[in-house]
């Protein structure tokens, strides 16, 4: 018994002894991972916000019917230059037939009213210059009808209203819609025959045309609530059009909100910026812009790559690796300044001359090689 236990034991120990000689061969056979180094420059910095958005006129008006009815004819097209109280579109008016006959029953009823009230004043009248009755009764009498006449003119007035959609009218019954302002024809939501309902004050009323001043443009756009706090209204900035070639257009911060607005769990500003165009630009409304925001800029100060960065779990301090004379790393805490998402300034820590561990680049590359060897093979 005794005698099989001990060679178990051996065998056990045996195996182990093999193991670990493997473990050391391997070790002393692994191939040295070399990284590639990088030293930190001088460069200029300039740190933006960049803050996505719309360039649109900054005057834009709705033309809208003061009475409902049909469009009988519309006199311009989406994209024509108009001036200010030029004709847009008719609108042929559909009287409200209850209203319409409420309307003529009130005619009928201010005439009897006018008739009975000029008989009166008639008959007073003749009285009054034979001295029958007073001065004043007659003053009375020839009131009530003036008033009498001017309600029986009223009456005629609401009725020509209601079925016409003016006083004077005319045969077409047609009342105007003209441009408010000069500018261009943005959009013209409806067509000859639809119907159109006024604007009051219980409803916004049919948009017939929307005209917009394109001489006058407008960035507005949305930053983020971490960086709302370096923007100053009056700063300049620069409007970049992708439609236009990238094209960049000056422009001058003119409002910052308040107050955000949370969007998909972030909080957003509104920003508006008046923008510098000429008018052989060909500017459109509605066209897709950015704005670089300038915020900071430095001078031949020290960088690197924000890529060398490293930063620790529990500190989480930045620091890199600095390589060592005997071909070893060392770790090397920096202060870091500001950035611009690709370089960023290093106040304190290294030095120009200091070489910096790229993080397994060498290695990563090799292996490609090898890989591209492999499938040539």
């Amino acid at each position: 018994m005794k005698k099989s236990i001990k060679i178990i034991l051996g065998i056990v120990l045996l195996i182990l002894f093999v193991v670990v000689l493997k473990y050391f061969k391997d070790s002393n056979t692994k191939d040295i991972v070399e990284y590639k180094t990088e030293q930190p420059f001088y460069t200029t910095l300039d740190t933006k916000i960049v803050a996505t958005g719309k360039l649109n006129p900054e005057e834009e008006i709705e033309l809208k019917p003061q009475i409902s009815g049909i469009v009988n004819t519309i006199y311009v097209e989406e994209g024509d230059v108009v001036q200010k109280g030029d004709l847009i579109a008719k609108i042929r008016v559909v009287p409200n037939e209850q209203a319409l006959v409420s309307a003529q029953s009130r005619i009928k009823t201010t005439k009897f009213s006018y008739d009975n009230a000029k008989t009166l004043f008639d008959r007073n009248k003749a009285l009054y210059e034979k001295g029958v009755i007073s001065r004043q009764d007659f003053e009375n009498n020839e009131l009530s009808l003036n008033q009498a006449q001017e309600n029986y003119r009223q009456a005629q007035n609401d009725y020509q209203i209601i079925r016409q959609g003016s006083i004077s009218g005319g045969g077409s019954a047609n009342t105007n819609i003209v441009a408010q302002i000069s500018g261009t024809i943005l959009e013209i939501p409806v067509r000859e025959g639809d119907q159109v309902i006024q604007s009051n004050n219980f409803n916004a009323g049919t948009t017939i045309a929307t005209v917009a001043d394109m001489s006058k443009m407008i960035f507005e756009g949305k930053v983020d609530e971490s960086e709302v706090g370096k923007l100053e209204e009056g700063k300049t900035i620069a409007v970049i059009l992708g439609a236009i070639n990238e094209k960049e257009f000056p422009a001058k911060l003119t409002f910052v909100a308040p107050k955000g607005i949370e969007e998909n769990g972030a909080v957003q500003f509104t920003i508006k910026a008046d923008v510098e165009v000429e008018s052989s630009n060909k500017i459109r409304a509605g066209y897709s812009a950015n704005a670089e925001i300038e915020v900071e800029s430095k001078d031949r100060i020290l960088a690197i790559k924000e890529a060398l960065l490293q930063f620790n779990r529990i500190t989480e301090k930045p620091f890199v690796e600095i390589l060592n004379d005997n071909g070893t790393f060392r770790k090397k805490n920096v202060e870091i300044g500001i950035s611009d998402g690709i370089n960023v300034e290093i106040i304190d820590g290294i030095d120009e001359s200091d070489q910096i561990k790229v993080w397994n680049k060498a290695s990563e590359e090799n292996n490609e090689d090898e890989d591209e060897d492999d499938d040539d093979e």
